[in-house]
């Protein structure tokens, strides 16, 4: 979803890059504490065109008046291969638990300043019970599902809009994995477009920050790979290098990447998602670094539930694949020592 520009962050956040360092070219090299399965071979894509037929109207309704509340509806559509599709991504928030509100306007939860929330009284999610305790802050553009060890310790209570923010606790024994499911929703759905003011066909882009009390912050340090890009306006803008599905000629972000005009008969390119990609022992050393981005290409300047709370989300880098515009899929993942 891209939104208007500039961040009151932005200084501030220079003042600690140039203190701690962007790492833009970093890369995770941790060693698995159990023994992992080879590495499969690079996924088979799978090609759609045109839009999908929604299958669910409305995941979310919010029942508090807001500027910014989107329809976040499910579709379905086939692929060329024969394969049916769930778009923008098959989740789990109809089951899974939602995550406790930092921000989020439709529960009414807008507190003024950090120290107003009593962080205290958030449950913990119980990965291991010798562990030590973990809190962390998460705001995703637009909708997460955060696993460690393969436990699903909660999702993001709003898929679409409003933006929100979420507060993260669990106990676990390092070593252990973070796994991100990251989707930007979309309103066209099967082309990866949406709805703004100024266009029916605006291609949106994504981005999700997280830091939690062991140190970890998202970064360039996490692995990240797509496996749902569009819109497209033909199959070949994705190349296939190895395990990268690159789409750098395209552009990374607003307003300089090259949309198409085909609207409706836009293309997508699909990956199957692992079946055990949220579990520790999952080889993720042939996916491509996460890439970091900037307040400014996100666009933040009306996202409250993370400017308003700077000291929670300080060291943390706003991250995604290569292109925050064209990917809408990602997995991202992390090992902690």
């Amino acid at each position: 979803m891209r939104i208007s520009r500039r961040s009151r962050l932005t200084d501030l956040r220079n003042i600690v890059l140039a203190t701690f360092g962007v790492g833009l070219l970093a890369t995770s090299a941790h060693a698995q504490e159990m023994p992992v399965p080879p590495a499969d071979p690079p996924a088979k894509r799978m090609v759609t065109q045109g839009l999908a037929k929604t299958v669910i109207d409305n995941l979310f309704k919010c029942e508090v008046k807001v500027s910014n509340h989107r329809i976040s509806a499910v579709g379905t559509i086939t692929a060329k291969d024969g394969t049916v599709l769930t778009v923008p991504a098959e989740t789990v928030y109809q089951t899974g638990q939602k995550l406790p509100d930092l921000f989020n306007e439709c529960n009414k939860v807008t507190p003024q300043k950090l120290a107003d929330v009593k962080i205290e009284d958030v449950p913990i999610v119980e990965v291991d019970k010798d562990g030590e305790v973990v809190t962390g802050f998460v705001m995703a553009d637009n909708y997460y599902e955060l696993y460690v060890n393969g436990k699903l310790i909660g999702v993001d209570p709003i898929p679409f809009t409003p933006f929100n923010s979420q507060i993260v606790r669990f106990r676990a024994k390092k070593p252990y994995t973070y796994a991100l499911k990251l989707v930007d929703w979309e309103e066209k759905l099967g082309v990866g477009m949406e709805k703004m003011p100024w266009s029916d066909w605006h291609s949106g882009d994504g981005g999700i920050i997280a830091a939690f009390s062991d140190g970890t912050v998202t970064d360039s340090s996490w692995k990240a790979q797509s496996f749902y890009i569009a819109p497209l306006a033909h199959p070949d803008d994705v190349v296939e290098k190895g395990y990268i599905h690159d789409t750098s000629k395209l552009g990374r972000v607003h307003p300089i990447a090259k949309l198409p005009t085909c609207k409706e008969y836009c293309f997508a390119v699909h990956y199957p998602i692992p079946a055990n990609w949220t579990a520790a022992n999952f080889d993720d050393s042939n996916w491509p670094r996460a890439y970091e981005y900037t307040d400014d290409d996100v666009g933040v300047r009306s996202l409250t539930g993370y400017w308003r709370y700077p000291e929670a989300f300080l060291k943390a880098r706003w991250i995604w694949t290569i292109s925050l515009v064209f990917d809408n899929v990602v997995l991202a993942r992390k090992t902690v020592h």
